[in-house]
């Protein structure tokens, strides 16, 4: 079989992606581009209806993409059900450079300053000037970028990898095949403090982090440690970056938490979530399973339904903005207004009731 660097015959991708084809078996791919820069040698997709005239005068040697616009496509077809899926199976075929996070041979290198008390397995990799505390076990395949910090009985599963300078404080266990961004502190303490009438008094996080299997933390992102519970991850998760999910947090298998949003304390997040980017949520909340948040809402009560929620207000120009939300500071007495105009006219008309 052909590697990324030769490319794939489209037979082959055929075979690989489970696509049915429609053109020259023997056709060289070489790399992935989008519909409107493809050239020859590359395979693109038609993920949204919306690109179809793109797709029309598209110069890509194949395309991926379903069996209703197969037959505006000019070029070779991988035919599937969601050519986008497929578009993400096909992307790790073509992934260029070294599938590690330290690219170097296997080992420990010299610079790492690694604790003797650990278990690692023969083919782990951790990078220049690590620093590795005692009981940490690090599982087959695990890959440790350069300047990493793994804490004291930390855990990896097997195939995970940390990118440079990624933080574990102690007690931390991530499961297998999991992927850490660099810059991502995982298990600082949480934010809890009790307040003495003068000054706060810091509570000890005494928790620890547990993430699953198959679970991708973006770059600088945090996720605190639980103050006597553990904070835990879902199987499945995927954290985009800059995510500050708090102490006591529950994450379910499957959910997906997009750039800058925020999870105060003790937020449950359902199975299948997806959170949109800059959404904050209060704590204590509970947020059942397959919601979806549109970016930038405010959570600040449980959800209890299936659904896709948002608050806020739309954009608009500056200056129409500022009056209606001038308006907004008067619903109230407007509403009073309602009622006593509807109880008015509720008397003329016979009805006696006292308006709601």
């Amino acid at each position: 079989m052909n590697t990324a660097d030769s490319g794939y015959t489209l037979a082959e991708l055929a075979r690989l992606l489970d696509a049915e084809l429609r053109g020259d078996p023997d056709l060289l791919v070489t790399g992935l581009s989008t519909l409107k820069g493809a050239g020859g040698g590359q395979l693109s997709f038609l993920g949204n209806h919306r690109y179809v005239q793109q797709l029309k005068t598209c110069r890509a040697s194949a395309v991926i993409i379903d069996a209703r616009h197969a037959g505006d496509a000019p070029c070779a077809c991988l035919v599937v059900d969601d050519p986008y899926l497929t578009y993400a199976r096909a992307s790790q075929l073509f992934a260029r450079g070294p599938d590690t996070a330290t690219a170097d041979a296997p080992g420990i290198h010299p610079t790492a300053v690694v604790s003797g008390q650990g278990e690692f397995a023969d083919d782990v990799e951790i990078g220049p000037n690590c620093v590795i505390g005692p009981d940490v076990r690090l599982e087959q395949g695990v890959r440790v970028g350069a300047g990493c910090t793994i804490g004291a009985d930390c855990h990896l599963g097997a195939g995970t990898r940390l990118y440079p300078a990624v933080t574990l404080y102690h007690d931390v266990r991530i499961g297998q095949r999991g992927i850490v961004h660099s810059g991502a502190v995982i298990g600082a303490d949480g934010f809890g403090f009790a307040f003495d009438g003068r000054k706060s008094i810091k509570i000890a996080q005494l928790g620890g982090v547990r993430i699953g299997d198959d679970v991708e933390v973006g770059a600088g992102t945090t996720i605190d440690r639980g103050a006597l519970e553990d904070t835990v991850i879902g199987d499945g998760v995927k954290i985009d970056n800059q995510v500050q999910i708090a102490h006591n947090c529950r994450v379910g298998d499957g959910s997906v938490i997009c750039g800058c949003s925020a999870l105060a304390g003790s937020t449950e997040l359902g199975q299948y979530c997806v959170i949109g980017g800059g959404v904050g949520i209060i704590g204590h909340l509970k947020i059942t399973d397959r919601v979806t948040v549109s970016a930038m809402s405010f959570v600040s009560r449980s959800i209890t339904e299936p659904g896709v929620y948002s608050s806020g207000t739309l954009l608009q120009e500056t200056r129409e903005w500022k009056k209606n939300s001038l308006r907004l500071q008067h619903l109230d007495s407007l509403s009073k207004r309602v009622k006593e105009l509807e109880y008015r006219l509720a008397q003329l008309a016979g009805d006696d009731s006292d308006p709601q």
